[in-house]
């Protein structure tokens, strides 16, 4: 068992439970580590300044019936990964080289986003329905690794 990244999924976990989604089932937390300090956290939820899903009494996706890993622009939300990034864009600290810890696989415009901020790394737990981003990792030799909240251990993608 790795003990770090048990806990960095943890606290993944964690971060997720601060969604502002209205659909459950969504809850996602990302964080960002680099030398065993986390640099930024995100969550999916609203932009600044918007009313959140849970403010607005539904969720967009569900009312359109869009089916999960397709048309992620149709929704209010950003997404866990794209707001860790965007926070530690906004308060200046360096991601390159990080390793990014995601309670779900990400889609693949976050992993256009992730292998752009030059993170290296990224452990997530639940799978999503999106074969694209994994080929997208492939192709740029980011590291991808499930972890298995069983057994505290990672194994490749």
């Amino acid at each position: 068992m790795n003990k770090w990244d048990a806990r960095f999924m943890d606290m993944a976990h964690l971060v997720s439970s601060w969604t502002s989604c209205f659909n459950e089932g969504r809850a996602i937390g990302a964080i960002i580590v680099k030398d065993k300090r986390v640099l930024a956290t995100g969550y999916n939820g609203a932009p600044a300044g918007l009313k959140t899903c849970r403010e607005r009494g539904e969720c967009m996706r569900r009312k359109l019936g869009v089916q999960s890993g397709t048309h992620a622009e149709l929704c209010f939300a950003i997404h866990a990964e794209q707001n860790a990034i965007i926070q530690a864009a906004k308060l200046g600290i360096s991601i390159d080289g990080g390793t990014l810890y995601c309670t779900h696989q990400p889609c693949s415009m976050c992993t256009r986003i992730i292998i752009n901020a030059g993170i290296r790394r990224v452990v997530y737990e639940q799978g999503y329905p999106d074969e694209f981003s994994l080929e997208l990792f492939h192709e740029a030799g980011t590291q991808l690794e499930r972890y298995n909240p069983e057994t505290g251990e990672t194994e490749p993608c």
